[in-house]
């Protein structure tokens, strides 16, 4: 997946496991990559249930030439455990430079911890699954799931 199909998913609920930022070859921008679990389908209760199901696949979510990054995610005011951050929603509006070059301006909104953000600027992301869809009354995959190689 790449930026074109942007309108069509949907990253709600999904868990972020980690990120990473890596320096570009242009010596300005960077690279940021978020870890997560991707909710490919929230399958509906079936009679008698009660509850959602979900196919869920460990992903890469990976924001490229990314600029003016701020990360504010604070679990010291919730008072709760560490866990992985959840994604609210991500938005983006389309930034137009006087000099003829656009990009987009991204703001990723977390619904864990409360009130968490990350934005930047960037004119492009690219998302990769790295493990097989495995269906799920949980939104997230354990760590034994979301290993590459079978090893937790």
């Amino acid at each position: 997946m790449t930026t074109d199909p942007f309108d069509d998913i949907g990253w709600h609920d999904n868990a972020i496991h980690g990120f990473g930022i890596a320096e570009e070859d242009d010596g300005c921008s960077g690279q940021l990559t978020l870890d997560i679990d991707h909710i490919l389908e929230w399958i509906p209760p079936a009679d008698g249930e009660q509850r959602f199901s979900f196919v869920v696949a460990p992903a890469q979510l990976v924001f490229h030439e990314v600029t003016g990054l701020v990360i504010a995610v604070d679990y010291a005011s919730c008072s709760a455990a560490l866990q992985p951050m959840t994604i609210d929603d991500i938005r983006r509006d389309v930034v137009a430079y006087p000099n003829g070059y656009s990009s987009f301006s991204w703001k990723i909104e977390l619904n864990w911890p409360p009130d968490g953000f990350i934005s930047f600027h960037s004119p492009r992301m690219s998302q990769a699954l790295t493990g097989e869809p495995v269906r799920s009354t949980a939104q997230w995959l354990l760590p034994a799931q979301r290993a590459r190689d079978g090893t937790a």
